[in-house]
């Protein structure tokens, strides 16, 4: 479990609550690393992202649920690295709280909400176990 409570823990949990897009790594079939750019949200114990069914970040997770999430940081001294194990949930009611964080964004990228949800129907839900960063 990450301690949200030491200087590092507190900066990743700020970030939790105020980026939007987070790089998620799955792994593919040969081993290869496979990092992605994600939305998400923070639940406070958790971090759901949307995805669509035939990804091949599923197929990854499916295979091995060991995952990592990194921000992106353009200035350095602000790298923050989780790894956890994700879970997927095929038939999902999307969290409203995801729909309101990008509700702005989500008309940019051709969807309405109701699309977006029937578009990117499995949820990702990853419980962080390490953090990692300076």
């Amino acid at each position: 479990m990450v301690d949200f409570t030491t200087k590092l823990g507190v900066n990743a949990a700020k970030r939790l609550q105020t980026e939007h897009v987070v790089w998620l790594t799955t792994t593919s079939l040969d081993g290869t690393p496979q990092p992605n750019p994600v939305w998400f949200y923070w639940d406070g114990e958790s971090i759901l992202i949307y995805s669509q069914p035939a990804s091949a970040k599923i197929g990854n997770i499916r295979r091995n649920p060991k995952v990592s999430l990194n921000f992106n940081d353009d200035e350095g001294g602000n790298i923050t690295v989780l790894t956890g194990v994700a879970s997927l949930d095929e038939h999902p009611k999307h969290d409203s709280r995801y729909i309101v964080k990008y509700r702005e964004a989500i008309p940019k990228i051709g969807h309405t909400a109701e699309s977006l949800a029937a578009a990117y129907s499995v949820q990702i839900r990853i419980i962080p176990s390490k953090l990692r960063g300076f």
